[in-house]
């Protein structure tokens, strides 16, 4: 993309200060140096950098002027993530006048500083996913039982009620104040970033059903009405601040809880709506290379109906949780004026989605070190993204849940977008960091793997309505063949992965450089089953080689 094609309007004043900038014609810069500009927020940055220089480094170089955590950016280049950190600029095929695209994932706690009439004062951070009645809690829980706010309301300019906590701009919020806190003073008074929207009576929500055989699950069943009712009650989607698309936070019928997340199509990275600023798709590609442009929502539906609880494939109607563990899913129609709509287009106009159920958590694998996770719980994440060859698998991504009271830790994997691609290219696994991953598959994971059937899925999966594409097929066929052969041989879950990830953009990984020697081997116009043959063939001798 040539910087010809973007507006230049306006530009950082304070160029000449940007680390990378060239100082006349002696420089520390080598000949190997080039001119990017990066935009972020409506404005363009001009910046100087090596074609030798790491993704990390060029990450870290923003993150010391602009004060952008490296953990918090995600750099796009000619409509492709740069997600390999320790791949070069030259890998990614950058040259001069390019534009490089900062998606910013906005810190998750904010600051809430509560004044009392009477001059007390306390401070306290929440996360911004959370919602009404989380505040009220912590106000409660801070103000050592002074301030009983159960039955109480939070008012915004003394008028309308607060039913969301979004970041958008300040509002003053008053909370009624109950017998208990008029001893101490009249009222209690935050100044937080909030937002109000009126109620609202009218809206959609119902479930895609492709086939009249599917039977809803009492799970799924729950999941809808639930949001529904929410809706109904006039509590608004809470667009999220994390990720590269649109993702809506759907409230319960109280407003005090979170029911699911709903991913519309249109607003997917690079897709008509997206709220977050990328470019379209020039040629129907999605962010990761084998994906498409607005089939994230059967993908992730997929991946939970893959899921297979241990004793064997997830029926219609099943509520038996995963081996993995992915939240239930399910495919929707919703209107909403709510939803991100780009300029032109009508804000009363259905989106379809993915509905997914809000799983409770105290943050993400990125919060603290693998070192704490169980290896069962890193395993079954192992397990569904080799086999789905997930193209999107990091540490955000990665949900912790403390479970009973001896606070035993849960990996809940979600956003799953990016899986089941046409091609292995951008496979992305960061366990393959973790030290859980270099442990032997227990015999109660390879039954459970010797038990997954690639042709039985896809089948289950035209039964829900997705006829899987030629090449999404194949590398799940693929993928699935691998994951089972190599746990056959006593392969770790490094090792398999290992295979299947690039070591940089341009090295192809080792299930690429079979496919390319099976297709070599294959004649033309012979049937995929004798390419999956020969694939099979290539694998053992490659795989017989590791384990002797």
């Amino acid at each position: 993309m040539s910087i010809a094609s973007v507006a230049l309007s306006p530009v950082y004043e304070d160029y000449w200060n940007f680390p990378g900038r060239v100082s006349g014609q002696h420089g520390p810069w080598s000949n190997d140096s080039i001119l990017i500009y990066l935009t972020v927020g409506g404005s363009v940055i001009p910046m100087r950098v090596l074609e030798s220089d790491s993704i990390a480094s060029v990450k870290l170089r923003i993150q010391k002027c602009r004060g952008f955590f490296a953990k918090k950016q995600k750099l796009v280049y000619d409509g492709k993530e740069l997600a390999r950190n320790n791949s070069r600029v030259r890998d990614y095929g950058m040259a001069d006048g390019n534009v490089l695209h900062l998606v910013l994932r906005f810190s998750d706690l904010q600051a809430i500083t509560v004044r009392t009439v009477c001059g007390k004062e306390f401070e306290f951070h929440v996360q911004r996913k959370r919602n009404v009645g989380y505040l009220k809690q912590q106000i409660a829980k801070r103000g050592n039982g002074l301030f009983d706010l159960k039955d109480q309301e939070l008012l915004c300019d003394e008028s309308a009620k607060l039913r969301a906590i979004p970041v958008e701009k300040d509002f003053e919020v008053s909370i009624v104040a109950s017998d208990v806190v008029e001893k101490v003073a009249d009222e209690v008074t935050l100044k937080v970033p909030m937002v109000v929207v009126p109620l609202r009576k009218d809206f959609l929500l119902e479930p895609l059903i492709f086939n009249p055989k599917i039977v809803l699950s009492p799970v799924i069943k729950q999941l809808i009405d639930a949001t529904f009712n929410g809706l109904e009650m006039g509590n608004q989607p809470i667009r999220s601040s994390e990720g590269s698309g649109g993702a809506y936070f759907m409230q319960d019928s109280s407003g005090q809880n979170y029911v699911s997340v709903f991913k519309p199509i249109d607003e997917e990275p690079m897709a008509v709506n997206n709220p977050r600023g990328l470019p379209l798709s020039s040629n129907g590609e999605g962010l990761k290379r084998g994906t498409r442009v607005g089939e994230g929502a059967i993908r992730e539906v997929a991946a939970y109906i893959l899921d297979h609880p241990m004793r064997g494939p997830r029926s219609t109607g099943s509520d038996e949780r995963g081996f993995a563990g992915v939240p239930p899913t399910v495919l929707v129609t919703c209107q909403h004026k709510g939803f991100h709509y780009s300029e032109g287009f009508n804000c009363e106009s259905d989106k379809f989605g993915s509905l997914q159920m809000f799983m409770k958590n105290c943050g993400s694998c990125e919060d603290i070190g693998p070192r704490a996770f169980p290896v069962a719980e890193v395993h079954k994440i192992c397990v569904l993204d080799i086999r789905l060859a997930n193209a999107d698998r990091h540490a955000g991504n990665i949900l912790i849940h403390k479970d009973g009271e001896d606070g035993q830790i849960v990996l809940i994997p979600i956003d799953h977008g990016y899986c089941m691609p046409e091609n292995f290219e951008d496979c992305t696994f960061e366990w393959l960091y973790w030290p859980q991953a270099r442990q032997p598959f227990t015999p109660d994971e390879i039954t459970y793997i010797n038990s997954l059937d690639a042709e039985k899925d896809i089948e289950l999966l035209k039964f829900y309505g997705w006829n899987v594409p030629h090449n999404c097929a194949r590398v799940f066929r693929i993928s699935t063949m691998l994951l089972k052969k190599g746990a056959e041989r006593g392969l770790t879950p490094f090792a398999i992965g290992s295979i299947m990830c690039r070591e940089t953009v341009k090295k192809e990984s080792v299930i690429e450089k079979m496919v390319l020697e099976a297709q070599e081997a294959v004649l033309p116009g012979m049937s995929e089953s004798a390419f999956l043959e020969s694939i099979s063939m290539i694998m053992d001798c490659y795989l017989d080689g590791l384990s002797t």
